[in-house]
Order: C-alpha cells, then sequence, then structure tokens
C-alpha cells in the first residue's frame, strides 16, 4: 500500500504521466488489437420454462486469454460469446477496458447455475462488474442477450467445466 501511495503522490506532481496512463496502448501494454479467435466448445443455457438456448463459446483459460478478453472485437455474434474457466470458484470482478463492443456478462458457480447477470456493460469502461460471490465461470455475450433469451439468475448452463454437459 505504501508503494501505491508514494506512486499515487509521484503522478501528481506530474498530470502528463496521468494522460499518458489512460491511453489504451499504455493501459494494457502490449495489448492494441483483438487477439485471435481461441478454442471453441458448446455452451447451452436452460432457462426457468425448460427453453435450451445453445451457444458457441471462446474458451478463455489461461491468463494471457483472459486479460485481453474481448478486448478491441467490434461485435459478438447473437449465438457466440466467451467463458472465462477460472479453474476454481472464486470472486470475479470483470471491466471493459479497450472493449468497444456492450456486452452481457454471466456469472457461474461450480455447479452451473447463475448466479447473477450484468446486463449491458459500458464499451471502455473501467468501473468493475463483480460477481458477488464465488463462481467457476464468467460469460460474456452480446449485449441484451440475456433480456432477448429470458435468462435469469438461477438458470442452469451445461458445460464441460461445470460438470454438466450431456
Amino acid at each position: 500500500m505504501a508503494r501505491r501511495c508514494g506512486m499515487l503522490r509521484a503522478m501528481r506532481r506530474r498530470p502528463f504521466l496521468l494522460g499518458l496512463l489512460a491511453t489504451p496502448a499504455l493501459a494494457q501494454p502490449g495489448v492494441d488489437r483483438p487477439q485471435p479467435r481461441l478454442p471453441t466448445e458448446p455452451l447451452v443455457i436452460i432457462t426457468r420454462d425448460g427453453t435450451r438456448h445453445r451457444f458457441t463459446v471462446e474458451m478463455a483459460i489461461n491468463p494471457d486469454h483472459q486479460m485481453i478478453g474481448l478486448m478491441f472485437r467490434p461485435s459478438v455474434a447473437p449465438d457466440e460469446g466467451m467463458l472465462f474457466d477460472w479453474g476454481a470458484p472464486r470472486e470475479s470482478s470483470m471491466w471493459m477496458r479497450n472493449t468497444i463492443t456492450s456486452l452481457d456478462m454471466l456469472f457461474i458457480t461450480q455447479d452451473g447455475r447463475v448466479l447473477r447477470i450484468a446486463e449491458r456493460a459500458v464499451p471502455l469502461s473501467l468501473e468493475p462488474i463483480s460477481s458477488r460471490g464465488p463462481v467457476r465461470g464468467t460469460l460474456e455475450l452480446a449485449a441484451g442477450t440475456a433480456e432477448r433469451l429470458g435468462i435469469r439468475v438461477g438458470d442452469r448452463v451445461e458445460q464441460r467445466i461445470f460438470g454438466t454437459a450431456r
């Protein structure tokens, strides 16, 4: 904490540094374009009325892929998304840095239940979006998907990482 406070004091003395840190290329070193498409897997969300909604999701498994996520992607197809596999249940906090399209974020528990939905996340926002509880995965979909398909907290997700795939 002392190191961070010292850095903040130094930045106050040099206001131009704040402007440099805010530029996208410097804010995320080495990241100025979308990452190549990641390997995909099927994912199904079953809503309370029993309707099965099928998606093809890119699997963000390693930290490098998770750090970049959907940054700089101009759009997400209606039946596609990205699933962040945290490996074990944990608090998840996401943001929209360098993400130019709005997203819905579904936070999914170890047993494949939707714990929380953050709808229509604001592009380029640095505001943290929290799972508000331990989750095994975070699913990013095109903005408006949850509302369009009637996806709600408590709905079931079938996917390999939750041990619920068919």
